[in-house]
């Protein structure tokens, strides 16, 4: 097969493999990860679990009604003396008793704490939720680590393989010096040197690719296929107010608002231990059927019992030897714990912003000062390219300016996407994280 023809061919499958990839978008990436993570699918079913503990069904409030039955058989030997002085002798008397019933118990009054015990199972289902949302957050921001990686892996990739091309051509043109007795055989052999290199480089880089795409998918839930790309678009466009933001993290970031919501869940349980304080009060109910078969011996025979019965009762732990007492203090201590626990952590989260927030600047000037960077490195290889054609230039200086190149944009990427993840991180302690489009 002609060369060039094969060329053609091997150029077209490429790029029916390129454009038969996938591509996931950072909105895509997110909807796979809140669908499909595993962390995420057990974060849910903790909030599965405490929407069941809060409903009316464990709440205390219901009633329990109990089935109960029985039966006995006895065979006795019995000898009976009567009062006229017969004695009557029996052996291997029957004699059998059934009973059935169902009984209501149900708790009129338990000094409030079952008020409180509930209230309790309510915020505890909101604290799951919070924690279920911080779940999301910080898979989020695992994700676009991981997706970001990918992107600049990818674009490294390019670079690198654009830096193998070049290298290349300037093979076959000191080869066409050499053969023409315009260059030694050194340019030549430093030529394949470099193309060894560039080789080398790449394949390193697209291992690396590979992996991270697997990590990728892991976090994904393994729901896409081994060919898949991502995009490299990265947009700043959001003119974010400092002060603004400073407010929303201490509204709405999620540690936080957890602490808060523990705070209101100990003032709960304080409530519930000093209910112990007061008595019980329950309402009991019974419907009832019994049956005797009596042995000879008896006077009744058979006797047969049906009927309702009912009644109140009261319960008060007056004294439980200071149980009551020590459990009142130290659902107090829990709680002043929590309340010093918040004030810790208003001091933490300012701190905490405050350096995200410089870091996402300084990050964000960073890659404005790289693009221009990059833009010099490149002036400053196409004149040393066209120099090197002309022979003004040494395969030496060609290769260092290719090199600058090369790292030039390998900073630029970096920085781009480090910025990216900073504003992310950012935007997760400022509990904006999730109200922003991706």
């Amino acid at each position: 097969m002609n060369i060039k023809v094969f060329c053609i061919i091997a150029l077209l499958l490429s790029q029916i493999l390129l454009y038969g990839q996938e591509i996931i978008t950072p909105d895509k990436a997110v909807q796979l990860a809140l669908e499909n993570n595993y962390g995420i699918k057990l974060a849910k079913t903790d909030v599965e679990i405490a929407q069941n503990n809060a409903s009316i069904l464990n709440s205390g409030y219901l009633p329990t009604l109990t089935g109960n039955a029985g039966g006995t058989y006895n065979l006795d030997n019995t000898e009976a003396e009567f009062s006229d002085g017969r004695v009557t002798t029996l052996k291997g008397a029957e004699s059998s008793r059934y009973s059935a019933s169902l009984d209501l118990n149900y708790t009129l009054f338990d000094g409030l704490g079952r008020i409180y015990n509930y209230k309790q199972l309510k915020e505890t289902e909101q604290l799951t939720e919070m924690q279920a949302r911080e779940t999301i957050e910080n898979t989020i921001v695992q994700l676009f680590t991981i997706y970001y990686s990918v992107a600049e892996l990818k674009e490294n990739t390019n670079a690198i393989n654009q830096t193998l091309s070049i290298s290349k051509d300037r093979l076959v043109r000191s080869e066409y010096q050499f053969n023409y007795g315009q260059s030694t055989k050194l340019a030549v052999l430093n030529a394949e040197v470099d193309i060894n290199n560039d080789s080398i480089s790449l394949m390193n880089s697209q291992q690396q690719l590979k992996n991270f795409k697997r990590d990728l998918n892991l976090v994904l839930g393994n729901t896409l296929n081994e060919v898949f790309d991502v995009d490299t678009t990265v947009e700043f466009k959001n003119l974010y107010d400092k002060e603004l933001l400073l407010e929303k993290a201490k509204a709405n970031n999620i540690s936080l608002l957890q602490i808060d919501k523990s705070i209101a869940i100990n003032k709960l349980g304080v409530k519930s231990q000093i209910s112990a304080y007061l008595p019980t009060i329950g309402l009991t109910g019974s419907y009832g059927w019994n049956k005797n078969n009596n042995n000879a011996a008896s006077f009744v025979a058979v006797s047969t019992n049906t009927g309702l019965s009912g009644g109140l009762n009261l319960s008060w732990n007056l004294f439980d030897g200071g149980r009551t007492v020590t459990n009142v203090k130290n659902a107090k201590i829990s709680l002043e714990a929590n309340t010093i626990q918040k004030e810790q952590q208003l001091v933490t989260l300012e701190r905490d912003f405050k350096n995200a927030w410089e870091d996402f600047q300084n990050k964000l000037n960073i890659y404005k000062l790289q693009e221009e960077n990059i833009e010099t490195a490149r002036n400053n290889f196409e004149r040393t390219e066209e120099k090197f054609k002309l022979g003004q230039a040494t395969s030496i200086e060609f290769r260092q300016a290719q090199l600058n190149l090369l790292s030039a944009e390998f900073n630029k990427n970096q920085a781009k996407y480090l910025a990216k993840i900073a504003e992310l991180q950012m935007l997760q302690i400022s509990g904006e994280l999730l109200n922003v489009d991706f």
